[in-house]
């Protein structure tokens, strides 16, 4: 896919789905998420960079690890879920949080200005993660850290089959390489190239928990990022791309229930000190 055009379906597929996921996802990633920021050992005083930072959910904890004396910054290709972002901001009362809409491979920061960068699940989407990681790179201090999670191989991800679910309805690609930042050592690797150093790879085994198959395919279709594809399904559409979706969960149903097995690759690092 041109990268144009990828750039353009991400942010208006997140646009889309920025009303849904929050509630669809944020207990699914929370585990990932968590021990990412545990890793990252954020200190109060700090200024920290994330990268496609959806609704916040990454972000405010991190604000809240470096206090008022700190500053977070949180960034996405998506204005409605930048949006959203700086009204969980507002309800929970942080105030040294900046938002801004922007492209991860061109960020409009300044070298060498911030202590920490994040990008929790948003590499996969990008165009050329490799541009964004030399940015990341860029923007750190010297000795600034740096911390990454992906979703891991596409045969511990047990929901991968959304993807040749989803083309069989609609010509797009819309996550061509969705899962090769996730295979064996690729992403610590892609960092090397950029610049980081000391970097460390974690595989987080987990399942994904939905209450019921509703649940399971609002969370794949509407509240992710084939949500501009879904938005262009008709009703027939919907139905059999929901049914076939549900036939390759079956193996993990419980009752109602499903609770679906899933990868996530964490790397961190930092910056060299001297160049």
């Amino acid at each position: 896919m041109d990268a144009r055009l990828q750039r353009r379906v991400q942010r208006y597929g997140w646009d889309l789905a920025a009303d849904d996921y929050e509630a669809l996802w944020q207990a699914q990633l929370a585990p990932a998420q968590a021990r990412l920021l545990e890793r990252m050992a954020l200190q109060t005083g700090e200024h920290v960079l994330d990268v496609a930072c959806g609704t916040g959910l990454v972000t405010l904890r991190a604000a809240h690890s470096v206090g008022p004396q700190g500053q977070a910054i949180g960034v996405d290709l998506s204005e409605r879920m930048v949006q959203a972002a700086e009204r969980r901001a507002r309800a929970s009362g942080q105030r040294h949080v900046r938002w801004e809409r922007m492209d991860a491979e061109q960020l409009a920061l300044a070298d060498a200005s911030l202590d920490a960068a994040l990008c929790a699940f948003g590499l996969m989407y990008l165009p050329e993660p490799e541009q964004a990681l030399k940015e990341l790179v860029r923007v750190l201090r010297p000795g600034g850290r740096l911390g990454l999670a992906v979703w891991g191989e596409r045969a511990r991800c047990g929901w991968s089959a959304l993807f040749p679910i989803v083309d069989a309805e609609v010509t797009t690609e819309v996550c061509p390489l969705f899962f090769r930042l996730g295979q064996g050592d690729a992403l610590a690797r892609l960092c090397g190239q950029a610049g980081a150093t000391g970097l460390r790879t974690e595989r987080l085994n987990t399942s994904l928990h939905y209450a019921s198959g509703d649940e399971a395919c609002r969370a794949a279709f509407a509240g992710g990022p084939v949500a501009l594809a879904w938005s262009r399904f008709g009703d027939e559409a919907r139905a059999r791309a929901c049914a076939r979706y549900l036939d390759a969960l079956a193996p993990w149903r419980s009752g109602a229930g499903y609770a679906v097995p899933a990868e996530f690759v964490l790397v961190t690092g930092h910056k060299p000190e001297r160049s």
